[in-house]
């Protein structure tokens, strides 16, 4: 009887270790893909140091000396000229910017206040 008994239990084990070393295989089995490594993007190792000594090659033309003096004289122009005037605009522009002053400070209140123009404001209400 006690051999019986053995048999039965060591048996069973048996079974149940089977059946669970198989569940653990098909789960390795379904996580690997057949498809290759995913694509590298970015840097690639080569394996070897770049060559310093090697110059790079440019983005664009660089400027002649010829062209260079060119634009250098041409921003000494443009900050000459506005030297020239010291910044003070004409009597008759300041009399514009301070009408438009007005009817725009006029303008933005109402819409800050809620009275808005349709007109100017389409979101009006």
């Amino acid at each position: 009887m006690t051999i019986n008994i053995g048999e039965t239990v060591f048996f069973g084990a048996g079974r149940f270790c089977c059946i669970g070393a198989a569940i653990v295989l098909l789960g390795i089995a379904g996580c690997s893909s057949t498809s290759g490594p995913a694509p590298v993007t970015g840097a690639k190792d080569t394996g070897t140091f770049p060559n310093l000594n090697i110059k790079p090659q440019v983005a664009a033309p660089q400027f002649t000396d010829a062209e260079k003096n060119a634009k250098l004289a041409q921003l000494k122009a443009d900050e000459s000229a506005q030297a020239a005037k010291n910044g003070k605009p004409d009597v008759a522009d300041q009399a514009a910017l301070t009408e438009l002053a007005k009817k725009h400070g006029d303008e933005t209140l109402k819409q800050i206040e809620g009275k808005c123009d349709p007109a100017l404001d389409p979101t009006c209400k």
